[in-house]
C-alpha cells in the first residue's frame, strides 16, 4: 500500500487506481489539515465483484467515525478487514484500538476527530 499525503497529490491517482481516505491530521503551529490517502494495489480476483461495495463501506467508515458513531465503524470494521489484499488490516486495527479506548472512555464533546501533529 501506497500513502499519499494531502488531496492535492492525487493528482488523477483516483481515476486510476483505488484511492481511500485514512486519516486527516490537523499540523501545529501551521494549523491546516492535511488528508492521508492509500493507494491499494493488489486486490485478489475473488474479491473484484465487491470492490464497489467495499469501497462504499469504507467511506461510510470514515464519515460515521467522524459523527463517533463507534458501533457502526466496529461493525463496518469486522467486514473491511482481510479485504483490499489485507493492505489495510493494520489501520483497521488502529482505529478499532481507537475507538474501543473512546468506549472505554469517552474523548468529551470537545473531541476532534482530526489527529494533532505538531
Amino acid at each position: 500500500m501506497n500513502i499519499i499525503i494531502g488531496k492535492q497529490n492525487l493528482n488523477g491517482v483516483d481515476s486510476k487506481h483505488i484511492v481511500l481516505e485514512l486519516d486527516t491530521f490537523h499540523v501545529l503551529p501551521q494549523g491546516e489539515n492535511v488528508e492521508a490517502y492509500c493507494v491499494v494495489e493488489n486486490i485478489p480476483i475473488q474479491q473484484l465483484t465487491q470492490v464497489e461495495s467495499m469501497r462504499e463501506l469504507h467511506t461510510n467508515l470514515i464519515e460515521r467515525y467522524r459523527e463517533r458513531e463507534w458501533s457502526y465503524c466496529l461493525s463496518a470494521i469486522d467486514h473491511l478487514v482481510g479485504f483490499w489484499g489485507q493492505e489495510l488490516d493494520t489501520f483497521y486495527h488502529n482505529l478499532r484500538e481507537r475507538i474501543e479506548a473512546y468506549q472505554a472512555q469517552d474523548p468529551g464533546p470537545a473531541w476532534d476527530w482530526r489527529i494533532l501533529k505538531t
